[in-house]
């Protein structure tokens, strides 16, 4: 301590230069002559840094300061006197002085520069250590710091190698310095003396400081230092953070630096010692802003870097801490945010050279240094240039021979973030649980080695680990979680799996053990993903066989799926493939093909019609049959599938009965049969319907088949027929393959035209396909995806083996078997042009002179086969393995095509046809628009029919009849005929099959010959000016048009014509086409055609024929070609405001264009309108009309007619040649209208915002389609009105569409019929399905809460408006429970109270959801937390509690909201939970130990009652979970740093502190210690104990409850005088919790802090011995009981010394309270078999107070010489040198020569002082000395040569205590151990009932 009186400064500011130069000469010479207050005034005045002022200045009067400190420490060292006797204290002090000498640069310099100094320093450093004194130890090695390591600027490298290499030079030197750092470590004492050593370690080998060690002397310490190394590791657990980072700097080295064997050793030691845990909790776990902290937490990182490296019981043990998926970021080369190195400060290389280069110095300025000096200098400088010049500095390398690869950066950086991937989950909760199991393995560790004596604890590694107990309700199957592996997108980075094959047979293995079938399918669909991913690495599965046979015999529809997508997977693998074919699976899986059939709720493709497909209501009570048969040969039936369905539900069918239909090769139990099985038999809900399951199975058959090509490599044909084709190819499977063309699925129809194809290539079987119907079903399709079916037809329709009609027109007729049913340029484009083409053809409208086309023919086609097969349709619905028999169908006579003459591949009138060919060139447009006039046209021949209709029906055998006959029945004629007279069944029926063939193609045919010439020349005129003004724009654009006069007057005189409908010449349909071309050719002629009243005259030619429409009106009739032209006029004139003036000021327009719209048989027209609406909304006005006249109910039902299969089908498509395109594009336009007329687009699109539009648009298409309007593409947004979907955004399928187009087209009826509709235009209208939905933030809250893992666009928003919501309802929910609790009736509302309810428990379990599967949204609830909690509060709503407790929980993972719970002061509702909820206990608790890692939390919970409440749940709860929960719960709170001391004090007051660290180290025991009954040394509990705790503490929760529940804010506190008192304690004495009188009966019994017990026992008794006149009985109790203590753990004796009792203990022996000093001796007598304190005891004055005790205490004698004896046998030269002093040898010859009567056993007392004296001779100093003395006695003679071992008997407690026990609180069994009663039953977890 600094002398205050001494110092010549204040103690907060250094002294100036003066002073520190005038006490630098007082050590030289001292002032008055006493050379040791000079150095103490030094020492008080100079800063332990060193001098601050220790540089020459400049100046011609400067001070040397380098000679004045050399002069310094001559004196110090020429003065120091005799080492021997100067005392302690001054020596300490001469060594500070030393050290502050060599603190600066010239000190350190003259260490090895003065003379003599190094020898005189290692001299005084070497006597010093000999003295034993902690202080001069230290002040030594602190010196000698200072010389190893510059504590000064601007330091030499060179002169810091010669220091070290000078200190380091003696190994014997090294080895004393280790010897004394191993003695004070084991001792527990000297913390400065260990800190210096790890200095002077830490200055020697590491780094960076080790680079200036010399190598061999730096090997020869690292190795010594290494052979200390569980010395070292002991460090580790010392409280002084800088000795714990000294150690941690030498363990780096002593690792790094030294060879394989020393590694290895420490890195065994640091799992044995447990530094790695405690390491690696401070590398995770360590937050500051200190750097200090952070340079600690730096190297705790590199040393379990270093300890883990290449050594795989390191690298276990952190599997089992950290899981996996943490740890692959350590193999990781991601980068991560630099981190300042905080360890390494210097750079030693860089100071080497700068030192290097300033030797060196610059040339120029040494010219002019030479040329000013003086001639006497110059010549100096002369004799000095002989001299060698400075070496250069070489620093030792360092060597790295362990290092780590590993990212541990990247480690510990992932380590502090969340994450939630398939392979791992971390966040706040496991990294709480880590931290609480390292926490608590250490404290249990270091509680063992406090208990282990003298024996060597080594920690049990091999057996800890961390189970994440927040994790336990994952289904974790190898390093994955399934929940999160099935829920994770393929394209994520974690889609890669690690050892996938070992997760696959983990996953497999998990399958075949389990028996659930959930659990079977989850696993099915882990390995599907696992094998999808990894199927190359995994290889072939040797179990598909198995798969295949579970598949054929499982009745779950789940598991079905399942089973067929791992298969789908499998086959990834063609290994696997030969295994499925082995299995019979073809087979297996085209039976389930046929379910396809039985899928009735499938989207229809627009152009699909009820004659083609059968649907549910056309099942007919015909279609029967199914028979059956329970017994044998009982035959029952037929019966339909419906008549099947009800008998199983009777019970008459069972899984055993029999049963056969059409298409069965024999009779078969009803479970073999696949359509029974699965609609009859089967459970569970399956995952893919009946449509999307036929779309995988026929993906699979199609890569099967891929791997057997028909061709090798060559192109050779492979014979025989690869297997997978053969199989297929057989008549069991290929039937029902082409069947499933009748389901008219687009995605189904298209996978088997791409599988007939790859079948039936090079397939023998060809031939005979035709057969099988399938080219008949293939026709009837209507989608527009039909490439596949394209391509299959291309090759296979002239490969047939049929036998066709000889009268055919041409040859590829004859050879086509599509020759019946296409038009023969058809079949030729089919042949020439390839399938692309064919599909163009096919799905277009083609009016050209090679094909002739049209959707309209393909439906007349359609039907015509329909009709022929119709019989067959509606059975595959009954019976789905019905087998079509074939039938060949007439030839079809297309009406388009009666008046058509082809030739070649021409038809001929198509050629010269210009308005079908308007890219027909024109040479010169402007002189043909002179000589237009000129065209003529040619009238065209009829042919009357060659057979009459009585002629046909008697072909048919059908009776003359009035009326005729039905198709059905004319079909079925024909059928009879033409089966009978078939040429392949039938060879000499060929003649009859013909003229039956065509006596049915004439009674079929319906059309009429229609007679008359071509229209006249005007309107060719007309059409040819047109098709001039819109082919050559650019040409006639300078020109006006001339003819407006004529053109008005004959589009006038046209109007005004009666018999305008009746001409066959379209004039007035040309001449309204002319005038839109005209004006859309040129702004000129539009304003001309204003003036000339064009646009009135329009109106006129309009309103005429918009009265005409009707439903049956084609785009080819006149009046809608009319309005069709006048319509696109006014769209383009609508460009032009004056224009725009004139149509606003003639409503009747905007009439007339809505009426068009009505007719949706005129999709062109209504194309046309659509686009005029939108041409209209530029203006707001004409917006407002537009929306009067009804516009948007026609607009709105065309968005209905998209066709989204067109658009991905692949086909190329015009809008000119496709119908359904032309749909399609009439729903886009509709879609862009729409949009335009609300006023949704942008840019060039922008119109008028317009609210009363968009309202309605709103209402009907759902705000979230509705804002899609603004989207540039509008496909997806048709896609999805057209199809079914349910999701949180929308609900959309069919039933919503039917209720929109019905009250759409309700309204679109009554303003055509009526002139009136709905006045809001829709606005008002709701989706019946939606009324009753509850919708937050356009979200679907059911259905949200139904798919929670739907990928959310704003999940963040969304949580906000759901929190909103739940704002919104808190106040009617607390109101509704207050008036409940008031007693108001409210039963009038309950239906909407009920409503509101259900809705609140909807938004809390979406918010739980929201939460849960995207994380980061639990940040927005912080600010809401008031509300959430005040959820608790609605009691009578059980559900709302839980859920809002679900709510809360969920958020505890997140350090943000924890922390504004805490600032949110609503703990208390949680804990009011605990009494209003019992079924949310576990929650609630789970919910407070999340929390509970708060501090500020704690505190508010210890404020509001928490530990009053869950003293009651741990008390009194019947619930041993909870129980559980509690005490975990209590462990967390007291492991508070701030608060966990109060914690447990107040529970203190209830409990006994045993509980605590029970609950602590196990939360089941601690339960259990509850319940039993205890006495031992540290517990006493009973039932009158428990039931009076218990009793206390329910009734003191139930007081407060009353009062918290109706305040709040209510606070509980404790009386500061309150404590349970228990009965059984009254009047026991206790110390440190430690009851002595049973710790004196049990003195064997394992305390849980001994050495805290023993620190308080010395205190006690300590204080006891201090007193004048103590209690006899308490002396006499702590006496017993520290003697005990030291008898039954000795080794606790060897921590007594630094306590500084021992001194005090000898001092109390001569009181003049005789009791006191019989206590001492017997206390000194046990601590005397301690080396430790004999060592202590001889630094004290004891031989003469044990004289003193003798005599007060003569009965003591006996114990007194024992205790003697026991303490010269420790060889103590200092004990006998004080034995001497007090004259100790005559005193004992005297009384070995008395009687001493006063004893019991004189004679071994005796024998005790012979020994005692005889131990005194063996001290090498003093023993001649004493054995002098004896040999003077005549007493000595008679007793030194005899044996007196027979007279000293065994204490009768030798033996008693020979080692620790094993009995502890955790381990005793309790004296009334278990109940013999059950406990009451618990209801806290029944269900809630509302």
């Amino acid at each position: 301590m600094t002398n205050r009186g001494h110092r010549l400064a204040p103690m907060y500011i250094p002294v100036d230069e003066e002073v520190e130069s005038q006490h630098l000469r007082f050590l030289a010479v001292p002032p008055n002559g006493i050379f040791s207050e000079a150095v103490y005034r030094f020492n008080n005045n100079v800063s332990y840094s060193g001098l601050l002022h220790a540089v020459t200045q400049d100046g011609f009067f400067a001070e040397n300061k380098e000679k004045l400190i050399n002069g310094a420490i001559a004196a110090l060292l020429s003065h120091e006197g005799d080492q021997a006797t100067i005392s302690s204290s001054d020596l300490e002090s001469q060594f500070h002085a030393l050290r502050r000498l060599v603190a600066s640069k010239a000190g350190f310099q003259a260490f090895t520069a003065l003379p003599k100094f190094r020898e005189k320093v290692g001299l005084k450093v070497v006597k010093a250590l000999k003295r034993c004194h902690d202080g001069v130890n230290h002040a030594a090695i602190d010196m000698l710091c200072a010389l190893m390591q510059p504590m000064h600027d601007d330091y030499e490298l060179r002169q810091e190698q010669l220091n070290k290499s000078s200190l380091l030079s003696s190994k014997k030197f090294l080895e004393n310095l280790l010897e004394l750092f191993t003695v004070h470590v084991g001792r527990g004492s000297g913390a400065l003396v260990i800190s210096a050593l790890l200095d002077f370690l830490t200055f020697a080998l590491c780094a960076p400081y080790s680079e200036t060690t010399d190598g061999s002397q730096f090997d020869t310490l690292l190795e010594m230092a290494a052979e200390h190394g569980r010395v070292l590791y002991k460090l580790f657990q010392h409280p002084s953070m800088a000795i714990v980072k000294g150690t941690g700097l030498v363990m780096k080295a002593i690792i790094e630096e030294g060879d394989n064997e020393i590694a290895a050793k420490m890195q065994d030691l640091a799992l044995a010692e447990g530094a790695l845990p405690r390491h690696l909790h401070a590398a995770m776990f360590t937050q500051s802003a200190d750097n200090r902290m952070l340079a600690n937490r730096q190297l705790s990182r590199q040393l379990v870097a270093l300890w883990i490296t290449g050594h795989p019981t390191a690298m276990s043990l952190l599997r089992r801490l950290v899981p996996s998926g943490l740890l692959g970021y350590l193999d990781s080369d991601e980068n991560v945010p630099y981190e300042k190195d905080l360890l390494h400060v210097r750079d030693n290389v860089k100071v080497a050279q700068d030192q290097s280069n300033r030797n060196r110095g610059n040339p120029q300025w040494q010219q002019v240094e030479n040329f000013l000096l003086h001639w006497k200098a110059k010549i100096m400088q002369e004799k000095k240039k002989n001299d060698s010049s400075p070496k250069p500095i070489v620093l030792r390398k360092r060597r790295q021979r362990i290092k780590s690869e590993a990212n541990w950066v990247l480690f510990y950086y992932k380590f502090s973030l969340d994450h939630a991937k398939s392979n791992l989950i971390w966040n706040h909760r496991t990294r709480e649980e880590l931290r609480d199991a390292l926490e608590a393995e250490m404290r249990a560790f270091n509680i063992d080695k406090d208990l282990s004596g003298n024996h060597v604890i080594a920690w049990n590694h091999a057996e800890f680990e961390v189970r994440y107990e927040c994790l336990a309700e994952e289904i974790k199957i190898g390093d994955y979680y399934l929940r999160l592996l099935l829920e994770e997108d393929e394209s994520e980075e974690t889609s890669a799996i690690k050892r996938s094959y070992e997760f696959f047979n983990d996953l497999y293995h998990r399958f075949l053990l389990t028996n659930k079938v959930q659990m079977k399918c989850m696993c099915l669909q882990a390995m599907t993903i696992v094998y999808g991913r990894c199927y190359e690495e995994i290889g072939a599965f040797n179990d598909t066989k198995y798969i295949v046979g579970m598949l054929e015999r499982c009745t779950d529809k789940l598991e079905r799926d399942r089973l067929i997508q791992f298969l789908n997977k499998l086959i990834m693998n063609r290994r696997n493939v030969k295994e499925l074919m082995d299995a019979n699976g073809i087979k297996i899986l085209v039976d389930l093909l046929t379910l396809a059939h039985l899928h009735t709720s499938r989207a229809t493709v627009p152009l699909q019609s009820n004659v083609i497909e059968a649907s549910p209501d056309m099942e007919r009570d015909t279609e029967k049959e199914w028979y059956f048969g329970n017994v044998e040969k009982e035959r029952r039936g037929p019966y339909s599938f419906k008549e099947m369905k009800e008998l199983w539900a009777e019970g008459t069918l069972v899984p055993k009965t029999r049963c056969w239909a059409q298409g069965m090769d024999g009779w078969r139990p009803l479970h073999t049969i696949p359509q029974l099985k699965w609609c009859l038999l089967a459970s569970g809900q399956a995952v893919m319907n009946e449509s999307e399951l036929s779309t995988l199975i026929l993906n699979m058959l199609n890569r099967i088949c891929e791997y057997y090509p028909s061709r090798d490599s060559e192109g050779a044909i492979v014979r025989p027929l690869p297997r997978p084709k053969r199989v297929i190819s057989e008549a069991t499977c290929l039937p029902h393959i082409v069947q499933l063309l009748l389901t008219f699925d687009p995605v189904l129809v298209e996978k088997v035209g791409i599988l007939l194809y790859h079948i039936m290539v090079d397939n023998p079987q060809l031939q005979r396909l035709y057969l099988s119907g399938v080219f008949f079903f293939i026709l009837m399709y209507t989608g527009s995806n039909v490439l596949p079916i394209g391509k299959f037809l291309q090759y296979a329709h002239i490969k047939q083996a049929f036998r066709a009609d000889e009268l055919k027109s041409s040859d590829i007729m004859q050879r086509s078997v599509l020759g019946p049913i296409l038009p023969e340029a058809m079949v030729h484009y089919l042949e020439n042009h390839g399938a692309e083409k064919f599909a163009e053809i096919f799905l277009g409208e083609f009016d050209t002179p090679e094909a002739i086309w049209s959707s309209e023919m393909r439906r007349m086609m359609i039907e015509k086969i329909a009709s022929h097969i119709a019989d067959f349709s509606p059975r595959l619905q009954s019976n789905t393995r019905a087998l079509y028999q074939y039938c060949p169908i007439p030839a079809i006579q297309y009406p388009q095509l009666e008046s058509e003459l082809f030739c070649n591949i021409y038809y001929l009138r198509h050629l010269c046809d210009v308005q079908k060919f308007p890219d027909w060139p024109i040479r010169n447009p402007v002189k043909l628009l002179k000589d237009i006039l000129e065209e003529w046209k040619k009238e065209v021949d009829k042919k009357p029919a060659s057979m009459s209709v009585d002629d046909a029906y008697e072909t048919l055998n059908l009776p003359k009849k009035d009326g005729g006959y039905i198709e059905s029945h004319i079909r079925k004629a024909y059928f009879r005929l033409a089966q009978k007279y078939h040429p392949d069944k039938n060879p000499d029926g060929r003649e009859m099959f013909e003229k039956v063939n065509k006596a049915y193609e004439f009674l079929c045919s319906k059309q009429k010959v229609v007679d008359g010439p071509d229209p006249e020349n005007i309107v060719l005129i007309l059409k040819a000016q047109s098709i001039l003004f819109n082919r050559y724009r650019e040409e006639l654009q300078p020109y006006k048009y001339a003819g407006y006069p004529m053109l008005i007057k004959t589009i006038q005189m046209e109007t005004k014509d009666q018999a305008l409908f009746a001409k066959t010449a379209q004039l007035l349909s040309a001449a309204t086409e002319l005038a839109y071309h005209t004006v859309n050719c040129s702004a000129l002629n539009a304003e001309e055609l204003r003036r000339e009243r064009g646009i009135e005259t329009l109106l006129d030619a309009l309103s005429r024929c918009t009265t005409v429409l009707k439903s049956s009106s084609t785009n080819d009739d006149m009046p809608v070609q009319v309005c069709t032209h006048v319509i696109k006029c006014y769209a383009v004139a609508a460009q032009f405001g004056a224009c725009r003036e004139k149509i606003i000021e003639l409503p009747n327009i905007i009439k007339d264009i809505s009426r068009t719209l009505f007719y949706k048989n005129l999709p062109l027209l209504n194309s046309v309108a659509a686009e005029c609406v939108s041409a209209f909304s530029v203006d707001y006005y004409l917006q407002n009309h537009l929306l009067q006249a009804g516009v948007i109910w026609h607009l709105m039902l065309y968005l209905f007619n998209y066709d989204f299969t067109l658009e991905e089908s692949g086909v190329e498509k015009k809008q000119e040649t496709n119908q359904q395109e032309v749909a399609n594009n009439l729903s886009r336009l509709c879609f862009h209208a729409l949009a335009r007329l609300g006023g949704y687009l942008d840019d060039l699109d922008r119109t008028p915002d317009n609210p009363a539009v968009q309202k309605p648009l709103n209402a009907m298409l759902t705000p979230y389609l509705a804002r899609q309007l603004s989207t540039e593409n509008p496909n997806d947004v048709l896609k999805i009105l057209n199809s079914n979907t349910e999701n949180p955004y929308l609900i959309w399928d069919n039933a919503t569409r039917a209720e929109l187009t019905e009250f759409v087209k309700r309204e679109q009826d009554n303003k055509i019929s009526r002139g009136e509709c709905d006045p809001s235009f829709g606005a008002d209208f709701v989706f019946t399905v939606h009324a009753k939905e509850l919708i937050v933030g356009e979200i679907f809250v059911r259905v949200y809460n139904e798919q929670p893992t739907f990928p959310l666009e704003d999940a963040k928003d969304f949580t906000v408006k759901l929190l909103d919501f739940l704002g919104s309802q808190a106040q009617y929910l607390h109101s509704l429970m207050a008036l409940k609790s008031g007693g108001v009736d409210t039963t009038k509302s309950s239906a909407l109270q009920k409503e509101r309810l259900i809705h609140v428990e909807m938004a809390l379990q979406a918010l739980e959801n929201v939460i849960r599967n995207n994380p980061g949204c639990e940040v927005q609830c912080i600010g809401h937390f008031k509300l959430l909690f005040s959820l608790l509060r609605i009691q009578g709503a059980g559900k709302v509690q839980q859920l809002a407790l679900e709510v809360i929980a969920s958020v505890t993972g997140n350090k943000d909201c924890v922390t504004n719970i805490a600032d949110a002061n609503v703990l208390v509702y949680l804990l009011l939970v605990l009494q209003t909820l019992p079924a949310g206990r576990l929650t609630v608790l789970e919910t407070l130990h999340a929390l509970s890692s708060n501090t500020k939390i704690i505190k508010e919970a210890m404020a509001k009652g928490a530990l009053i409440y869950l003293l009651d749940l741990f008390c009194n709860s019947t619930n041993p979970n909870v129980r559980e929960r509690t005490a975990e719960l209590f462990s967390k709170m007291t492991g508070d740093k701030l608060l966990g001391p109060r914690v447990r004090i107040v529970l203190g007051k209830f409990l006994p502190s045993i509980f605590m660290d029970a609950m602590r180290d196990s939360s089941e025991s601690s339960v259990h210690m509850f319940e039993g009954s205890h006495e031992n040394p540290e517990l006493i509990w009973n039932d009158e104990s428990r039931e009076k705790v218990s009793a206390t503490v329910k009734q003191m929760k139930d007081r407060h409850y009353r009062l918290q529940k109706d305040d709040p804010d209510v606070t509980w506190r404790l009386p500061e005088d309150f404590a349970v008192v228990y009965t059984d304690i009254e009047g026991e004495l206790t110390i440190g919790d430690v009851y002595l009188r049973l710790f004196i009966a049990q003195p064997s019994w394992v305390l849980r802090r001994p050495k805290e017990f023993m620190i308080e026992l010395m205190q006690k008794y300590i204080e006891l011995i201090s007193q004048r006149a103590p209690a006899g009985e308490v002396l006499e109790t702590v006496t017993t009981a520290v003697v005990s203590l030291f008898m039954a753990q000795p080794t606790l004796a060897d921590q007594l010394p630094p306590l500084g009792h021992i001194p005090k203990i000898f001092q109390c022996m001569s009181s003049r309270n005789d009791a006191i000093p019989k206590s001492t001796i017997k206390v000194i007598f046990q601590i005397a078999d301690s080396t430790v304190c004999v060592n202590a005891m001889a630094q004290t004055e004891c031989i003469g107070q044990i004289i003193m005790g003798m005599k007060i205490r003569r009965d003591m004698i006996g114990l007194a010489c024992e205790a003697l004896h026991k303490m010269f046998q420790k060889e103590q030269d200092d004990l006998v040198a004080q034995a001497l002093k007090v004259d100790l040898v005559p005193i004992l010859l005297r009384l070995l020569d008395s009687a001493l009567d006063m004893l019991e056993n004189p004679s071994a007392t005796k024998a005790q002082i012979v020994k005692s004296l005889k131990a005194m001779t063996t001290s090498l100093k003093y023993g001649e000395e004493v054995m002098a003395l004896l040999e003077k006695s005549d007493v000595w003679s008679s007793y030194k040569d005899q044996k007196h071992d027979l007279f000293i008997t065994e204490s009768n407690v030798a033996g008693y205590l020979t080692g620790p026990g094993v009995a502890g609180y955790l381990t005793q069994g309790s004296a009334s151990s278990m109940p013999s009663a059950p406990p009451p039953m618990d209801t806290s977890h029944e269900e809630i009932h509302e």
